[in-house]
């Protein structure tokens, strides 16, 4: 299990930073201009290749490798729940910085969604990163609140 919880934090670092890095990259990108016209097809921006060639197959390690350790580890705690309904926030975030990506190609403005992208993105992580070290116990914390 060890293996599989290694490889799952591994995904999630780089997963996490691509996320956090991405939004900033699309920008940058966006006031670079290219004096040599490439053909279409040979170069893709380097927002795009980050995220295919690093973001989207750390996440899938993550999630994978995380898969694995909740099969082996057969954990069901409330704080599992929570961290996979954040990660799958996460999930969503990350499509949307690949819309984002797609949208500063074509020349739409995309400066204000990119810093809505890099903040939620922050905050998921930070919020992922809480749970998981300190897996409050949310049934307890429920109850006090109702």
């Amino acid at each position: 299990m060890i293996w599989f919880l290694s490889v799952h934090i591994i995904g999630l670092l780089f997963w996490a930073a691509a996320l956090l890095y991405l939004p900033g990259l699309i920008v940058g990108s966006l006031h670079r201009r290219n004096v040599m016209n490439e053909p279409d097809g040979q170069a893709a921006s380097i927002s795009r290749f980050v995220f295919t060639h690093i973001g989207t197959p750390a996440a899938l390690l993550a999630i994978f490798a995380g898969t694995a350790v909740f099969l082996v580890d057969y954990t069901v705690d409330a704080w599992l729940i929570a961290k996979l309904t954040l990660v799958s926030l996460m999930a969503v975030v990350h499509t949307l910085a690949g819309l984002l990506i797609i949208r500063a190609e074509r020349g739409r403005p995309v400066v204000f969604w990119c810093w809505v992208v890099g903040i939620v993105s922050a905050l998921l992580i930070t919020a992922i990163v809480w749970i998981v070290l300190a897996k409050p116990h949310l049934e307890r914390m429920l109850e006090q609140w109702l």
